[in-house]
């Protein structure tokens, strides 16, 4: 009988021991697909305009209906998944990156490193997530470059303190003590023994970072301070225009209102699976 592959097992076993954690994995392998196919699998060009299909009603022509300068929806929907993925990836990316290394100097060495890195993530946050993505957003002019930078600092300081605890951990652990003991360097100790051990909790930050980026990114372009009207975002659709007209055109809002609740609900339930098969103390439940 031929032997399956190590990683087949592995989903086998995720799919049968976290069924919902699945179901969000297959959600966001479905996001990822239709971003990356959107200039094709697009029925309309999302941008193009048109004075005869003002505020059309969802229909066979439009499934997802026209907005208030008759471009269509699905079109325009199928496009920010674009920016949404877009942004969730890079932030997590920059902000889990650079908060898991400071945690895990601040972990590691301790003394004054450890000090000034926490009175830094301290003062992060002092202030609420959004506000502090706004105050950021807001010193330099709206762009999806910006909103990225912004809400990567505020990524940070969440990372930092998880992985600092990790590294704490770790670093009093018998083996690190015997690597301590043989002359080992610090750097080899980190690579060999802090970093891998760490990667668990960093991953299911960074799992659970991308929806929350995803939605912060709806919330700032929602306040006109994110991605610019002329790309289409899921969170620019519910801003200022869908407002106005949602009493007599509810599916401008409706299409990427649910476009953002699925996204976010499949990284979340992911990121709870992940912590759930990675974590050595939910394991035997």
């Amino acid at each position: 009988m031929r032997r399956r592959p190590p990683f087949y097992q592995g989903a086998l076993r995720f799919v049968r021991k976290k069924p919902l954690g699945a179901l969000g994995a297959l959600v966001i392998a479905f996001l990822v697909l239709v971003a990356l196919s959107a200039s094709w699998i697009s029925p309309q060009d999302p941008d193009v305009t048109s004075t005869k299909l003002i505020l059309q009603a969802p229909s066979a022509a439009y499934p997802f209906g026209t907005d208030h300068f008759g471009r269509d929806m699905l079109s325009r929907v199928i496009h920010g998944s674009r920016v949404a993925l877009m942004v969730g990836i890079l932030v997590v990316a920059v902000g889990t990156t650079v908060g898991g290394l400071l945690g895990m100097v601040s972990g590691f060495w301790s003394g004054k490193p450890d000090l000034v890195i926490q009175r830094f993530v301290d003062i992060l946050m002092a202030f609420p997530p959004l506000i502090l993505a706004m105050a950021i957003v807001a010193m330099f002019k709206p762009s999806t470059t910006n909103v990225i930078l912004a809400l990567a600092v505020v990524q940070i300081p969440n990372c930092a303190r998880v992985v600092r605890s990790a590294a704490l951990y770790v670093r009093e652990t018998d083996y690190v003590t015997a690597a301590r003991a043989i002359g080992c360097p610090d750097w080899q100790i980190i690579l060999r023994h802090i970093l891998p051990n760490c990667m668990a909790p960093f991953i299911i930050v960074a799992t659970a970072g991308i929806g929350i980026a995803i939605l912060s990114e709806a919330s700032l372009s929602f306040l006109g301070l994110g991605t610019p009207i002329t790309v289409p975002s899921w969170g620019g659709m519910l801003s200022t225009e869908s407002r106005e007209f949602v009493y007599k055109a509810w599916w401008m809002a409706f299409w990427p209102g649910l476009a953002i609740t699925f996204a976010v609900f499949a990284f979340n339930i992911f990121g709870d699976a992940l912590r759930d098969i990675l974590d050595p103390r939910l394991r035997a439940g």
